[in-house]
């Protein structure tokens, strides 16, 4: 058996990793375009200097490939996939065969048809090591750095250049900062911290034109209200689209979103998988972990599904505070209902939102020394009406109870009583 992966990141090597677990001797070959194996989710660390790329690697060094005696072809992209001949194209005009195939391409910066965006020579988004490098490359010379869109990768790419004192602009239609993650308040105080580092933003706010010089470098940014902003550097994190432009003309089943498949992984092709961002519903990336185990189960003919996961749960850890969200902790409508308690001389603040007795998100800033109850409130559906304490006061006791065997149960409904 001969199984093919394509991609290297948080999917693609849980792919690959079960894959040799459950088939010690199948040949296994994973083709990725990165020459190195890293945590997207801390690029911003390389930036900030605390991380070479090295330190990045998440699969406990750069022999991953030789412990797993897998054959990695790298530095070559996917160009088409040919499901009829069980073959992957590759853009050196090379073809490997499989017998079966696990997508798992990701997703790329979405540059939007903005006049000026996508032919800036000085424009670069950031999902890649080579995007950092791009930026670090431009540092020393550049003075005015433009960064569009104030979400979780937005935010990463500001944390990671406050450092360098350089005049920092951040631009998002949102009417506040990580809008997904946190609410209001919460994204208040770390947005008044970053404009104390000197971080301007706009907020509810576009870029009309990327305006470009004789060189095709971006010079000046003109906002959607006529805002002009001086610019040496402009890094696009204003979403992203799954990679999946290789498979078009290929019978693989895409939507608008990205690559289409199952709780199982599988694809409407028998013997194609899929796992990770490229299913473009930005699944974070323990569930891109996951996503990768139960592909290679199923990939090995052991069935598996993915239905036993926690999906909605971001951390972050923006200029020395820490915050989580889990679940769906914003924008809800009046029939839930919230319970916040602050602190605001200790950055702390907690909000739990529920409805009919169920905790559907929470957000904690400051402390998460609550989020492991929360995590297990939010994911068994456990009803709180029950619970006769404060919801900040609740603990594992009162819905877990411990066996013989010392070990913790929960059970929603009390077992009926012998008369």
């Amino acid at each position: 058996m001969k199984y093919v992966v394509i991609g290297a990141s948080a999917a693609g090597t849980n792919v690959v990793r079960k894959l040799r677990e459950l088939n010690p001797d199948a040949q296994i070959v994973m083709i990725s375009e990165d020459t190195a194996i890293y945590s997207r989710c801390i690029l911003y660390h390389h930036l900030k200097g605390e991380r070479n790329l090295d330190q990045l690697n998440f699969v406990g060094g750069n022999d991953f490939a030789e412990r797993m005696n897998a054959e990695w072809i790298k530095g070559v992209k996917a160009s088409g996939v040919d499901t009829d001949r069980n073959v992957v194209l590759l853009d050196d005009g090379s073809e490997v065969s499989y017998d079966k195939l696990c997508i798992c391409t990701g997703s790329h910066p979405n540059f939007f048809p903005i006049p000026g965006l996508r032919e800036g020579k000085n424009i670069t988004g950031f999902r890649n090591f080579p995007d950092v490098e791009f930026i670090e490359e431009r540092l020393d010379k550049a003075d005015n750095i433009f960064v569009m869109g104030a979400g979780l990768v937005g935010i990463d790419v500001i944390a990671g250049l406050v450092k360098y004192n350089k005049n920092i602009t951040l631009a998002d239609m949102a009417p506040y900062m990580l809008g997904i993650q946190l609410d209001e308040y919460s994204a208040g105080v770390y947005g008044k911290m970053f404009a104390e580092k000197g971080v301007k933003q706009y907020y509810n706010m576009g870029a009309k034109e990327f305006v470009l010089d004789d060189d095709m470098n971006c010079y000046k940014v003109i906002l959607n209200d006529g805002t002009e902003i001086p610019t040496d550097l402009v890094i696009n994190c204003a979403g992203v689209r799954a990679t999946v432009e290789f498979l078009e003309g290929s019978k693989l089943e895409c939507d608008r979103f990205g690559l289409i498949f199952d709780e199982h992984g599988q694809t409407n092709i028998e013997n194609v998988y899929g796992a990770g961002d490229v299913s473009g519903r930005g699944p974070i990336w323990p569930v891109a972990v996951k996503e990768g185990m139960i592909a290679a189960y199923n990939m090995s003919g052991i069935p598996k599904t993915m239905d036993d996961f926690f999906t909605s749960k971001s951390t972050m850890n923006f200029l020395g505070l820490e915050s989580m969200s889990l679940g769906q902790a914003n924008r809800y409508d009046d029939s839930y209902t919230e319970e916040i308690y602050k602190d605001p001389k200790r950055n702390i603040y907690k909000k739990i939102v529920h409805k009919d007795g169920v905790i559907t998100g929470a957000i904690l800033q400051g402390d998460l020394s609550y989020s492991g109850v929360l995590t297990q409130l939010i994911r068994r559906k456990i009803d709180v009406t029950k619970i006769k304490k404060p919801l900040f006061d609740v603990d594992y006791s009162d819905f877990f109870h411990m066996d013989d065997n010392f070990q913790f149960l929960y059970e929603k409904e009390e077992p009926p009583r012998e008369s």
